[in-house]
């Protein structure tokens, strides 16, 4: 009679440690969002900005662009058949990223279907275009005001005349 019992017990416990190790396995340690380590993976994609004062973009060339710049950019390696598939989004020496940063992405990512990445805490994480709160692209938001004697003129109104350059 006390076979039986002990029997039980075991096949019981076989089961539970075979159940952990089948849920164990299907995990394979990935973690949530696509996560990635930023130092092991940056040389993999295929363009790489980082976050800049004011919403804007930096090149990794030291070009400054605003959203609006950028997406134009983007536009025009659509046009000649280069846009990349994905995108890495890094901090700059002078601004981390930003919630709008991230907006500006994400409208970039709907409107040209490529993938963005971005540094979060030393992780790379692949930001959801659906999700996130896609922004309206727009220019740099403080342009400098003309002087008096340019206001009203345009760069097409007329032709070059050096008897008005001072």
């Amino acid at each position: 009679m006390t076979r039986v019992p002990t029997l039980m017990a075991r096949i019981g416990a076989a089961l539970f440690l075979a159940s952990t190790l089948v849920l164990a396995g299907c995990h394979g340690g990935a973690t949530k969002g696509d996560k990635i380590a930023t130092s092991s993976e940056q040389g993999q994609f295929d363009y790489t900005l980082k976050a800049y004062k004011s919403g804007q973009f930096q090149t990794t060339d030291g070009a400054v662009l605003s959203a609006a710049d950028a997406g134009s950019h983007f536009a025009y390696l659509k046009d000649t058949g280069k846009l990349p598939k994905t995108v890495l989004l890094l901090p700059s020496d002078d601004s981390k990223i930003r919630d709008n940063h991230l907006g500006f992405m994400a409208r970039m990512a709907l409107d040209y279907g490529f993938a963005v990445y971005y540094d979060k805490k030393g992780e790379l994480v692949r930001l959801n275009a659906v999700e996130s709160e896609a922004r309206q692209l727009e220019d740099t938001p403080h342009k400098a005001d003309l002087p008096d004697r340019m206001k009203g003129k345009e760069a097409s109104s007329g032709a070059y005349d050096p008897q008005t350059q001072q």
